[in-house]
């Protein structure tokens, strides 16, 4: 008698249930295809999908939201199919430990282990929800607000 295929919760499809980035394809193409559509930069904000780059350990890449910022270097995630195979982490942490503080190298809590990874994965930065209009306006509305309050 045939088995049943057992399907997997993959970071891709749960990253699109919990954020308003609605791409598709592998995580690794993710950054590409967010171009022209969602703002990208390397500042970690709330909603934000952080997006790996393919490597040998995961060829497909990764995507995780970003659930809260503790600081610039300080996020913590939800994601899945990371630890173990289609489970789903709510609030871990990951921290960027690029020299340029920029994001490109990142460390996330692995379960087994119960600590950050022992090797950073190179990520590509932060993919913004909204479309790339409306957060370069939203953007440019945030700083002229700061301009003001700082004028007094």
């Amino acid at each position: 008698m045939p088995v049943a295929a057992q399907a997997r919760l993959q970071c891709v499809a749960y990253a699109r249930q919990i954020s308003a980035v609605q791409l598709s394809g592998n995580a690794r193409e993710w950054w590409g295809h967010a171009e022209g559509i969602y703002a990208r930069g390397n500042e970690p904000r709330k909603g934000a999908v952080l997006a790996f780059r393919g490597t040998h350990a995961m060829p497909m890449g990764h995507v995780a939201v970003v659930s809260k910022v503790i600081d610039g270097r300080h996020v913590l995630i939800s994601h899945a199919n990371w630890s173990r195979p289609g489970a789903v982490e709510k609030g871990v942490m990951a921290v960027d430990v690029s020299d340029s503080g920029d994001w490109s190298q990142v460390r996330v809590w692995y379960g087994p282990t119960a600590s950050l990874g022992l090797r950073p994965s190179p990520a590509f930065g932060f993919i913004y929800p909204g479309t790339s209009t409306e957060t370069a306006g939203a953007e440019t509305a945030s700083r002229a607000d700061d301009s003001d309050n700082d004028a007094g």
